[in-house]
């Protein structure tokens, strides 16, 4: 974690597993992560990255998605 970011990388993962490592990933963020950086790249195709927008968006826990990349999106937990 850096600066209140905390990344994940999901390559070479399934969205299931994606799902999962994200689940968990939420749970261990404190008080002092404000962002969840999810690294997904788009070469293989656009699976994570579609199942972040549909399944995410909707969370309590997360305000809002930003797209940084084709291959990076960040759940915004907190402003900054």
């Amino acid at each position: 974690m850096v600066g209140g970011v905390m990344e994940l990388d999901l390559h070479g993962m399934n969205t299931y597993q994606a799902q999962i490592a994200i689940d968990a990933a939420l749970r261990r963020c404190g008080g002092g992560v404000y962002r969840l950086r999810l690294i997904h790249g788009y070469r293989g195709g656009t699976a994570i990255r579609d199942m972040l927008w549909m399944v995410y968006n909707k969370r309590s826990q997360v305000k809002r998605l930003v797209s940084i990349s084709e291959g990076v999106t960040e759940l915004v937990l907190r402003e900054y």
